[in-house]
């Protein structure tokens, strides 16, 4: 019945969508806003809010009226209702999985149950090229560029809007695509995380698409993506992988990957620990030997799942919860 009565809400705002709009995509996020809300209220003041990034990157005509207006970005807080506000107190940014993906209940709810039981407040932004806000937002996509910015953004309004966060306790964590946003945050903003995670963390773009199919190749070089090939650009793609950018590396880091990862194959990982190694840079890694899940292997409801994510809030520990 519930979700009926969000079905009936909704109807007149879908109606009024642009054609190219897929309506179904945006009732099941209005759906999952309402989710969060049931599944962590109890514990946490749940909300989503807006706020203003970069202007969009694909802009065809730069002279027409509105043009260069920054980008509204949505993203989800998480504050423990049981949180002391008169100390200061430490922050996570959570970027979500999946190129298309967004911040979802069902793949993210355990996780961030976790971290608000351990006393963490949580901004997770749904950024430009997120899924469920129209096909508008979803090709304003910038991979590697402002996506990062955005993520970034919600850090510095999470600081301005509650004056009860340390700025020196903020933390980043993120699998997967999340990985590759986390280590891209900490690499071009050195001095603005105290600690990070990146789980089966995409990393080099030039191996990675070598290894992917067609298939996969063909979203990078659309024409409101990237919009090459490696081929014909691959100075850009090195542009936007984190394995260009390690020498910057000065925040606390935990890696892991997994031997059997279909998605992100563990040679992409390898290479960007031995990068970071050639560069002299202190961090931590670990590499799961088969671990059953394969590239989810850590974000699954199991004995081995829950221990790797212990190993992590064990990390994120040292240099946020002083």
């Amino acid at each position: 019945m519930r979700a009926l009565s969000v079905l009936l809400l909704l109807a007149p705002l879908l109606s009024a969508q642009p054609q190219n709009v897929n309506p179904n995509d945006q009732v099941l996020k209005a759906l999952d806003d309402l989710e969060w809300r049931l599944k962590l209220g109890d514990i946490a003041e749940v909300d989503k809010i807006a706020y203003d990034s970069l202007p969009p990157a694909h802009v065809p005509n730069r002279t027409a009226p509105g043009a260069g207006n920054p980008m509204i970005i949505r993203a989800y807080t998480f504050i423990p209702k049981k949180l002391d506000r008169t100390k200061k107190q430490p922050l996570l940014v959570l970027a979500h999985q999946g190129i298309h993906g967004n911040v979802a209940s069902a793949e993210l709810g355990h996780v961030m149950r976790e971290l608000i039981d351990q006393g963490y407040s949580v901004i997770a932004p749904d950024y430009r090229g997120s899924s469920g806000y129209g096909q508008g937002f979803n090709n304003e996509i910038d991979y590697g560029g402002r996506e990062v910015d955005d993520v970034f953004q919600a850090r510095k309004w999470m600081l301005e809007t509650y004056s009860f966060f340390d700025p020196k306790r903020v933390g980043m964590i993120g699998w997967s695509h999340g990985g590759f946003i986390t280590l891209m945050n900490i690499l071009e903003h050195p001095d603005a995380y105290a600690v990070a995670y990146a789980g089966v963390p995409v990393s080099d773009l030039v191996l990675r698409l070598g290894y992917q199919n067609d298939q996969y190749r063909a979203l990078y070089s659309a024409p409101y993506h990237i919009g090459k090939t490696v081929r014909e650009d691959i100075k850009e793609y090195e542009h936007r992988s984190p394995i260009t950018y390690v020498s910057k590396l000065q925040t606390p880091l935990l890696i892991h990957t997994n031997t059997n990862d279909e998605d992100v194959n563990v040679l992409e990982v390898e290479r960007l620990i031995t990068a970071l190694k050639a560069e002299g840079k202190p961090f931590e890694y670990k590499i799961y030997q088969d671990a059953p899940g394969g590239h989810m292997f850590n974000r699954l409801d199991n004995d081995l799942a829950r221990q790797s994510r212990k190993e992590v809030y064990q990390f994120l520990a040292k240099y946020l919860l002083k």
